[in-house]
């Protein structure tokens, strides 16, 4: 009966996912040709959030809402478990808000597009040093705009859903900008949905939101230390809420 559930569950998952992504990636399109940055962009971007975690089964819990200033930027860094993690950031933390995304998400007809008049910010793993000065300057447009960033510092989703050490990236990023780094910890969006699986089976996913870092007046060799704090609260997180670290 579980696997009955599971079977209909995805189904309809990814029937319905495709189907509202490609209308609200069209009202995207239409909204930021009138006006880029329409705060109906970011309701637009919600809904299609909510949908997708509706569909999928998931019941969001969010924990620490009260640390975000809405009159705020920040660089939000997460542990990622899941392609949930992107649909959940955007409905726990209240912000115009973007990420950085693989360049193999913009070969996506229409939903290229739509991301990228929203400002999502593309990567090419493949480019590799080159790949930095892209980041960085569409980042600073977007920090120009007012928006926040989300980076998962992992770098990949994990296929054994075990956090993994942190890169630098982020925490070099909001040094320069001198954004306060928000950390996001979630846990349970790899068993509602793994990464490199079609099979969708729901479930809880709680997400705690930590009070803001500063990072006004670091510097660059402030870098390792700021990873090592952040990594050390998403991890002490992570773990208590049932997960593994490595």
């Amino acid at each position: 009966m579980r696997w009955v559930i599971v079977g209909f569950r995805t189904a309809a998952t990814w029937i319905v996912g495709v189907l509202i992504t490609i209308i609200c990636a069209t009202l995207v399109l239409i909204t930021a040709f009138i006006n880029n940055t329409s705060p109906f962009i970011d309701k637009i971007i919600r809904f299609w959030c909510r949908t997708w975690i509706l569909m999928a089964g998931a019941k969001l819990t969010i924990e620490g809402q009260e640390h975000v200033d809405s009159n705020s930027s920040y660089v939000v860094v997460a542990n990622h478990l899941s392609t949930l993690d992107i649909m959940a950031a955007f409905l726990a933390i209240r912000l115009p808000i973007r990420f950085l995304a693989k360049t193999e998400l913009f070969k996506i007809p229409l939903f290229a597009q739509g991301m990228r008049v929203v400002g999502m910010v593309e990567v090419d793993r493949e480019a590799r040093g080159a790949v930095h000065a892209t980041v960085n300057r569409q980042a600073k447009e977007l920090i120009a705009k007012k928006r926040s960033l989300i980076i998962y510092p992992e770098g990949t989703r994990p296929r054994d859903g075990v956090m993994k050490r942190f890169k630098k990236g982020a925490f070099t990023m909001a040094i320069a900008s001198q954004l306060p780094v928000l950390p996001m910890s979630i846990h349970g969006s790899y068993e509602a949905f793994p990464p490199g699986k079609l099979w969708v089976y729901g479930g809880p996913i709680r997400i705690v939101i930590d009070p803001p870092i500063e990072t006004a007046g670091l510097d660059h060799s402030d870098t390792g230390d700021l990873r090592d704090q952040v990594y050390k609260i998403i991890a002490g997180r992570v773990t208590a809420m049932g997960g593994e670290v490595a």
